[in-house]
Parts: structure tokens; C-alpha cells; sequence
């Protein structure tokens, strides 16, 4: 499925114009789901942490069981080549990717003879900073690794996502607040979520169930760099609900601003802001 435009593919060893096809019927991952994936952002020539991106993917591929067979500099290098086909002011979504190919005897397992490997690059629009979202509270929650491969950004986790975004877009919200196994805010259906109160800024400490993101862990360095007191701890639902401004970081948009929980309105106010104005200062500062 594409979901954006001018796409160009990384596979078998070169670049190709277009989606094109990259997984076969009986490989490992579109049968049994050993798929991981990773996502980093070009908009405007810069490229924020994509060594990060690109590394974080070749852990989540042994978190699966599967070998990496890219380097993270070697990925960096060949993202840089295929950016190349785009012009300096597009904004492109960069997508690196493994699969199991093999099983073993049970088909269960994937082996590490083989893996497979693409990276995608879509043009996607930037969301423009009057962009908001509504949260809205879903029955669904995060697992634990007892459970599910937390550790690792990897498709089979997505479809728990796309059902919590089903339920509360069934109310009218746009997103979905989620609670972790013991009932705690862990993040919402697609990003990390930060809240501010009083000043200071607070975000759910990574306890294992769900994914903390490199922009997430940005968004900290920086407040903390212009100090603003950032606080990594348990919130609760009523926290969130009791904040100045709720906002969401994730590598698609970095900073997007909530303007409702439920009943719960807020305005876009100076924290949030701020953290954007840091966020792209920062990126600008390392080119």
C-alpha cells in the first residue's frame, strides 16, 4: 500500500522507480509476519537522526530473530543516494525494512540464512503546525515482552494499533490514548505522548511496553539542553487530563499538538510550541 507519491525502491542491491515488488508469497514475513521497519524524515534537506532510524531497524531485526545484513552506515549511505532523486524541498518519508525469507522445520522460526531487505522512500507532506489531533481512551492496551516483540518496531505489533484507532474514531477522536498492563498512560496508538503542567514537562517512563522514540528521546535532550525540568515517570489518565498542553512526538511529525482528551479541551500553548521551535533549531544546527 502506498501512501504517498514518487516512490522510489531499494532492492536487490539498486534503486528502482516505483512500488515495486520485494516480498514473495511464501516468504517467512508475508506468511508468518517477521516483518520490521523503520521510519525517518527528509523535509527540507535536512534528515534528522537517520543514523539513529537506521540503526534502531538493525535491532529490531535481531529482536525478531532475523539477521541484519546492512550496516547502519552503509543503509545511511544508500538512503543519502536514493534521496538524491527528489528535490531539495521534498518532504520524504525513508522506510528501511527486513523479512524473514526461510523457516525452520516447523516454519515457525525464522533462519538466519537468508533475510530479506528493501528500503522505501515515499514523498509525504509535512503537516503544516496548525495540525491537531483529539484523543480519545481505547479498551485496548499495550503489551508486554512476555507477549509480543515490544522491543522492536515491527509490523505484527500494528494491527492492536489499528484497532484502538478504529474504536475511537467510531467516537469522533482521532487518535487513541493508550494504557500500558497496568492501567498507567503509555502513549498513543501512533506516537509518544508528552504532557505539560506548571512549566515543567512530563512523559511516561519506558517501562518495556511500548516503543521510546528517538524523536521522543530528542524532544527530552533538548528541553532539558534549554532547561525545562523534564520528568520520565508513571502518569496516570487524570494527569493527562489535568494538564496545561498534551502533545504527541512521533518521527511523521515530530510535534503535534492535542487539543482534547475526551471532555478535556486544551489550547496550543507555549511549551508545545517551544518544543517545535527546539526540535528544528536543533536540526538545523547539525545540517
Amino acid at each position: 500500500m502506498a501512501t504517498g507519491k514518487n516512490i522510489w525502491t531499494y532492492f536487490g542491491g539498486r534503486w528502482h522507480e516505483g512500488d515495486v515488488p520485494v516480498m514473495r508469497a511464501a516468504d517467512h514475513g508475508s506468511w508468518l509476519g517477521s516483518t520490521v521497519f523503520d521510519g525517518a524524515r527528509c523535509v527540507n534537506g535536512l534528515s534528522p537522526d537517520l543514523d539513529l532510524h537506521c540503526a534502531r531497524v538493525n535491532r529490531s531485526a535481531e529482536a525478531l530473530m532475523l539477521k541484519p545484513t546492512v550496516s547502519t552506515e552503509d543503509m545511511v549511505a544508500i538512503v543519502r543516494d536514493g534521496l538524491s532523486h527528489y528535490k531539495p524541498d521534498a518532504a520524504v518519508y525513508i522506510r528501511p525494512m527486513y523479512w524473514g525469507i526461510d523457516g525452520d522445520a516447523t516454519a515457525i522460526v525464522p533462519q538466519h540464512n537468508e533475510t530479506g531487505f528493501a528500503i522505501c522512500l515515499e514523498e509525504i507532506p509535512f503537516a503544516p503546525e496548525s495540525a491537531t489531533v483529539t484523543l480519545g481512551r481505547t479498551r485496548f492496551r499495550r503489551p508486554v515482552l512476555e507477549d509480543a516483540v515490544v522491543n522492536a518496531k515491527a509490523g505484527c505489533l500494528y494491527p492492536n494499533n489499528a484497532r484502538m484507532l478504529a474504536e475511537v474514531r467510531m467516537r469522533g477522536f482521532r487518535n487513541a490514548l493508550v494504557g500500558d498492563a497496568m492501567g498507567n498512560v503509555a502513549e498513543s496508538a501512533t506516537s509518544n505522548v508528552f504532557i505539560a503542567k506548571d512549566g515543567e514537562v512530563f512523559t511516561p517512563i519506558a517501562n518495556g511496553t511500548f516503543l521510546a522514540g528517538i524523536t521522543r528521546s530528542r524532544h527530552i535532550s533538548n528541553l532539558r539542553a534549554d532547561g525545562v525540568i523534564v520528568h520520565e515517570c508513571v502518569l496516570s489518565f487524570d494527569d493527562v487530563a489535568d494538564a496545561d498542553e498534551v502533545f504527541l512526538s512521533g518521527n511523521m511529525s515530530k510535534v503535534t499538538p492535542v487539543t482534547a482528551f475526551e471532555d478535556t479541551q486544551y489550547q496550543v500553548g507555549p511549551m508545545t510550541r517551544r518544543v517545535r521551535e527546539l526540535y528544528w533549531d536543533w536540526a538545523a544546527s547539525i545540517g
